[in-house]
């Protein structure tokens, strides 16, 4: 009989690190399995190999959560804006539940299922409709047996509210992460205040994910601990940022850039900014760390990699490739072999190799948010008529920016 892994909450009250895994829809997405645009998960029922395979490169590189592949998995968003998928959200929550099971099974990883912002709330649907909706999938996770529930990826706190307050009557551990910056949420709640506002909702983890890069994150997570201290509470934190850099964003993270979704690659961390990143977010205090959108296995072993000390772990990747480089001292080309060791990779300046190219973006600031006309939840296709608005909204938004 297998020994009975240790929950969320007895790994993090000890002061153990937990690795979260890494960007399933935009790696999906860059395989051919995911359409950008919706992000809509329905691969965990097309394409399962795919969907396993990205869950099992995330495990052997450290990662000891196995977050649920279910993000945009509400029927709301399954049928927003002309979608025709074939499969209903319950089939496809069920087949994620089912994968990242079998692939947690295999190491020493946890299952979170995950509920994200829906449509209905940003078109201004009642709390009891929008808590529907998150019911509708927790009770799959509640049937497959889930050993952590995660809200995430909430631009508002009032929705994360709701999603914890729904989440929290199956007793299971809570967690829940905001898409947010050190700003707060898009209504102007500071970071700390949204931290508390989902502490006392039930959540026992609170902190961010996607939106915005490492350090930013690690920031605002900084902002909403002080918060929770300052009220007197208590919580545990955690970190998922995005794999890009984005010095220049405001609240509404990435998405402004004109590079999203399409040309990040310029703005990708490498694996040695990952080692600082995960070395900030543990002397802040953060022991769940992982990653959002862009991260690939290679930048979740760099975390492992650099927390290994206090792991006391070394994912089975790093046994393969070499710890700081030190394969290169195998290499052909001296001048190769001189960059075997971690001072090297630590201390470059990575060239972009691109010299027409801006060191910033201009970002693509709309100023809107829940109850705008432009974000109303409808189940047609994207008409012209609408195109032509949306692009005369674009024209303007950059000429003033």
């Amino acid at each position: 009989m297998a020994p009975v892994k240790k929950g969320i909450l007895e790994r993090l009250n000890a002061g153990e690190v937990v690795i979260g895994d890494g960007g399933f829809v935009f790696a999906l997405e860059k395989r051919g399995y995911v359409k950008a645009g919706p992000w809509t998960p329905e691969a965990t029922v097309t394409h399962p190999e795919a969907v396993r395979q990205l869950h099992r490169e995330f495990l052997r590189a450290g990662a000891n959560v196995m977050q649920t592949l279910t993000f945009y998995a509400s029927d709301d968003k399954l049928e927003n804006r002309g979608q025709t998928v074939k499969y209903t959200g319950v089939q496809i929550n069920e087949a994620a539940c089912d994968l990242a099971k079998q692939v947690a099974s295999e190491g020493d990883a946890l299952v979170a299922g995950g509920v994200c912002q829906t449509p209905s709330y940003l078109s201004c649907k009642s709390e009891a409709e929008v808590k529907a909706i998150f019911k509708k999938q927790l009770d799959v996770f509640v049937k497959k047996n889930v050993d952590f529930l995660i809200a995430e990826y909430f631009e508002h706190v009032e929705e994360a509210e709701w999603a914890v307050q729904v989440l929290k009557a199956t007793g299971k551990p809570v967690a829940a992460s905001m898409c947010i910056g050190p700003d707060g949420d898009l209504h102007g709640v500071s970071a700390g205040e949204c931290a508390v506002r989902l502490v006392k909702a039930g959540a026992q983890i609170v902190g961010v994910n996607c939106h915005f890069d490492p350090m930013t994150c690690v920031k605002t997570v900084k902002l909403m601990k002080e918060g929770v201290e300052k009220a007197g509470l208590k919580a545990h934190y955690m970190v998922q940022p995005l794999a890009y850099h984005t010095p220049e964003c405001t609240c509404q993270g990435f998405i402004e850039l004109p590079e999203f979704p399409f040309a990040l690659e310029p703005r990708l961390l490498t694996r040695w900014d990952m080692h600082k990143y995960a070395r900030e977010a543990y002397n802040v205090g953060i022991r769940f760390i992982g990653g959002c959108c862009g991260f690939e296995p290679y930048h979740i072993r760099a975390l492992t990699e650099e927390l290994s000390a206090e792991r006391g772990i070394l994912p089975p990747g790093a046994d393969y490739h070499g710890m700081w480089g030190s394969g290169l001292e195998m290499h052909t080309k001296p001048w190769v072999r001189a960059r075997s060791r971690r001072e090297y990779w630590e201390n470059i300046l990575p060239s972009s190799g691109r010299p027409l190219c801006a060191s910033l973006s201009k970002p693509e600031h709309w100023g809107v948010t829940k109850g705008h006309a432009d974000l109303l939840q409808h189940k047609e296709a994207t008409s012209s008529q609408e195109m032509r608005h949306v692009l005369e909204m674009q024209k303007k938004a950059k000429s003033s920016s």
